[in-house]
């Protein structure tokens, strides 16, 4: 392997590593052990492949370093989840980019996730309708087996049909990838929040309808929603044993 690839690897590590390290000072701990993780691997990936032993040195005690880090932080967070005191909260500044639904959710997502509910009351017109199935796909492709989503949202009252029927037709697709889809629709609906059932709970002040309007149909963000631009909000999660929603309680 050449030495600009090794020396490419470890500027992705410190990169990555710099990022988790950003967000374990910021009390962001499940991002940031996602970061690590990934920094880690990458710096043991370049410590396979570096040939000169200062730098395997350098290497191995970087990685005990970072993994004691990542250590002490799982342990951090597995007692909050116990004790019922997990909260992080992450404010989006308006016009930021790079919280596209997979950066977002991903710390969040785990092979023991199979269950999902929604509850937003804005999930009516067609950006919002094409954020839901954007939301879904994310669900599809990250590495978890959902096999259940549940919708709690308010009607459209002014074309409720173009609504039930963008709906209708997502639960028909879904099915075809043996995930159903649970609607159900309340008039008095008004906060917003995500539940897994491997126990987090993401609450979006303004819900999965965070984004800004595209610039165009061929504009940059049209389609890869990490680099649309986003309104201001804040994002609040939680971990709790209880995963329903409230009024399936």
């Amino acid at each position: 392997m050449s030495e600009n690839h090794v020396s490419g690897m470890e500027a992705c590590a410190v990169s990555v590593l710099k990022r988790a390290v950003e967000l374990d000072q910021g009390s962001r701990f499940q991002e940031s052990l996602v970061c690590y993780q990934e920094g880690i691997q990458l710096l043991m990936d370049a410590l396979k492949a570096v040939k000169d032993d200062s730098k395997k040195g350098h290497y191995r005690e970087k990685i005990k370093g970072y993994m004691a880090r990542a250590e002490q932080i799982k342990v951090h967070v597995n007692q909050l989840k116990e004790d019922g005191k997990y909260h992080e909260q992450i404010r989006i500044a308006d016009d930021a980019t790079g919280y596209g639904y997979e950066a977002l959710f991903k710390p969040y997502i785990s092979g023991a996730l199979t269950e999902v509910w929604v509850q937003d009351p804005y999930i009516r017109h067609i950006h919002q309708l094409y954020n839901f199935v954007r939301f879904c796909e994310m669900l599809l492709k990250a590495p978890c087996k959902v096999k259940q989503i549940h919708l709690l949202t308010s009607r459209d009252e002014v074309d409720s049909g173009q609504q039930t029927n963008a709906l209708e037709e997502l639960k028909q697709s879904l099915q075809t990838h043996r995930v159903s889809l649970d609607l159900q629709y309340s008039t008095t609906i008004h906060d917003r929040e995500i539940r897994f059932d491997n126990g987090w709970i993401i609450k979006i002040g303004r819900g999965l309808d965070y984004f800004k309007k595209h610039q165009g149909r061929f504009s940059i963000g049209y389609c890869e929603y990490d680099l649309r631009q986003c309104h201001e909000t804040t994002v609040d999660i939680f971990h709790t044993k209880h995963t329903k929603m409230h009024n399936d309680e």
